[in-house]
C-alpha cells in the first residue's frame, strides 16, 4: 500500500488525546503476523509494542525501534474540509495529524512493510501511544519502563516527529532542550497610592530586578545547543485600579535549557537576584536536556542525502517530544519527519512528495543499519 494510501487512513481515526478509536487494529493488521504485537494500556492511555526478530538464533543483534503517538490535539473550527476525511488537492494531502506525526507514522510503516531483511542480526519495533500531546506519563514513558523490567529497551530508536524546517529531511534532531517552569511569588502590603509610605509595593521591590530575569541567558550555549534563556511568560497583581497598590505579585517564566543548566542553577542565580526580598519560589523540570552522539545519526544522514541529495544538519530546537523518555532510559535517539509548518493548525497538511521521500528514507536506513540489502 502506498504511503498516501497508509496516511488517509490513519488520518480517518479521530484520535484526540488519548482515544485511540481502533486505529492499533488497522496498524496490526496492516503489518500482520510479521510482528508479536501486545497492548501495553495504562489507564485510559492507550499503547501499542511489536516487535519482529530477523534472526531469533543471533547474539549481536541490534534492536531498532521506530516511534511516534497517533493521538492528535482537537481541529478546531475554520477548516476548509473535514480534518479527520483526508483529500488531495495540488499535490498535499490535507487532515489533522498529517504532519504531527501521522504522516511520519505512514511513511515508517510504508517503509518496514516493504523491507525483507533476512538472516541481518536486526530486531525491528514499532511503538505507538495516545498520550504524547497530552500529559505524557502513562504512554512512552510507561511502555519503556515495562521494556527495562524485561531486559528490551531499544539500541537506538527514531522518532518520526516533523523536524524538517524549509524542505524535507533537511533537520534531524540529535537532541533536545530541556524545559524548567517557574512561579515566583513576592508579598506586598496593599493600601492607598496617596499614602506610599504605608504601603509595601510588590512591584516596586521587584522593580530593578526585573531586567536581570526577563530575557536572560543563564549560560552560552555551545554548538549543540542555544542559550538557556528566562522567558517570562506572564506578571500579574493588584486591583486593576489606578489607585491601589498591590498586595503580592505573581510572575510565571520558562527556561527551555541546554546540558549547561540545571533548575539548581536557575535556583541558584534567582537567589542571588532576588537576595534581601522576601519571596517564594517554584520551580519544576518538566524535561531534561539530551543530546545523541552516534554512529546511527551519520548512517541516517547518509540515507536522508542518497534520497535528497543533501546533507541534513543537526539540531536540538523545538519544545520537548517523547524522544527525551528514550534518552533517560539510555537509548539513542533520534527525530526525523516531515515539516513542522502546520502542526496544530488549521489545514494542516503535508506534501504526499515529502512523504515517499521520507519512506525512501526510512527504508534504507533498514537496510544500512546492518547492510541487509
Amino acid at each position: 500500500m502506498r504511503v498516501e494510501e497508509i496516511l488517509k487512513k490513519l488520518v480517518s481515526f479521530q484520535t484526540v488525546t488519548p482515544n485511540e478509536c481502533g486505529i492499533y487494529a488497522w496498524i496490526m493488521d496492516f503489518l500482520g503476523d510479521q510482528f508479536v504485537w501486545e497492548r501495553m494500556d495504562c489507564g485510559e492511555v492507550k499503547n501499542l509494542f511489536g516487535y519482529k526478530d530477523f534472526a531469533p538464533t543471533s547474539s549481536k543483534k541490534i534492536h531498532l525501534c521506530f516511534a511516534g503517538h497517533i493521538d492528535v490535539v482537537p481541529a478546531g473550527d475554520g477548516w476548509e474540509s473535514d480534518p479527520f476525511e483526508a483529500i488531495v488537492k495540488e499535490g498535499y494531502l490535507y487532515g489533522r495529524g498529517t504532519q504531527d506525526m501521522k504522516g511520519g507514522i505512514a511513511a515508517f510503516l510504508s517503509a518496514i512493510s516493504e523491507c525483507d531483511l533476512q538472516n541481518c542480526d536486526l530486531i525491528v519495533s514499532v511503538l505507538l501511544t495516545s498520550d504524547e500531546e497530552g500529559e505524557a506519563i502513562n504512554g512512552t514513558r510507561f511502555v519503556l519502563e515495562e521494556l527495562k523490567k524485561r531486559d528490551f529497551l531499544p539500541d537506538i530508536a527514531i522518532v518520526a516527529e516533523p523536524t524538517s524546517q524549509s524542505k524535507i529531511a533537511d533537520a534531524i534532531k540529535v537532541g533536545r532542550r530541556g524545559s524548567i517552569n517557574g512561579i515566583l511569588e513576592i508579598e506586598g502590603i496593599q493600601g492607598h497610592v496617596a499614602y506610599p509610605q504605608k504601603c509595601l509595593n510588590p512591584i516596586e521591590l521587584l522593580g530593578a530586578r526585573l531586567g536581570e530575569i526577563a530575557g536572560v541567558n543563564l549560560d552560552e550555549g555551545d554548538e549543540h545547543f542555544e542559550p538557556s534563556k528566562i522567558v517570562v511568560t506572564d506578571i500579574r497583581g493588584g486591583l486593576e485600579v489606578c489607585n491601589v497598590t498591590p498586595s503580592h505579585l505573581r510572575l510565571m517564566f520558562n527556561v527551555r535549557n541546554s546540558t549547561q543548566s540545571d533548575e539548581q542553577t536557575l535556583r541558584s542565580y534567582l537567589e542571588r537576584v532576588l537576595e534581601g526580598l522576601s519571596y517564594t519560589l517554584k520551580l519544576t523540570t518538566s524535561s531534561r536536556p539530551f543530546l545523541t552522539q552516534s554512529r546511527f545519526f551519520e548512517i541516517l544522514s547518509q540515507s536522508a542525502k542518497k534520497i535528497t541529495g543533501y546533507s541534513p544538519s543537526s539540531s536540538t530546537s523545538g519544545g520537548t517530544s517523547d524522544a527525551r523518555y528514550f534518552a533517560a532510559y539510555g537509548v539513542e535517539v533520534l527525530e526525523l519527519g516531515g515539516l513542522n509548518d502546520r502542526i496544530h493548525a488549521k489545514n494542516e497538511r503535508v506534501k504526499i512528495a515529502d512523504l515517499e521521500i521520507l519512506q525512501k528514507i526510512f527504508l534504507d536506513f533498514l537496510f544500512s543499519v546492518q547492510g541487509g540489502k
